[in-house]
């Protein structure tokens, strides 16, 4: 298993930038498939964004492409999200993922993003 610990969220204007990390444990964490999901109250978690093994390959929801980037490092076992040009419609609470080479899903707490109009 891996412990992941999400931090970097807060309250923003629209328009405005921020940027998520999420903290792994463990020493393999090369090994797994890390992304970004969000859930808004009342709604289902939705993806967000993925980046695969070796860092070179990202996915990316179409709300928002061009907007977010997804990066990892994995000498510090960290998976980073660069918001950028935030809409209030991102508000919601964003989880990290990772996922192993069964398929199997491991998600951190969440942390809080907020975006006033």
């Amino acid at each position: 298993q891996v412990q992941l610990v999400e931090s970097g969220g807060g309250l923003v204007q629209a328009g405005g930038s921020l940027r998520l990390s999420c903290a792994a444990s463990g020493r393999t964490f090369g090994s797994y498939a890390m992304g970004w999901f969000r859930q808004a109250p009342g709604k289902d978690r939705e993806f967000v964004a993925r980046i695969w093994w070796s860092g070179g390959s990202t996915n990316y929801a179409d709300s928002v492409k061009g907007r977010f980037t997804i990066s990892r490092d994995n000498t510090k076992n960290t998976v980073y999200l660069q918001m950028n040009s935030l809409k209030p419609e991102d508000t919601a609470v964003y989880y990290c993922n990772a996922r192993d080479v069964y398929a199997r899903d491991y998600w951190g707490q969440g942390t809080q993003v907020t975006v006033s109009s």
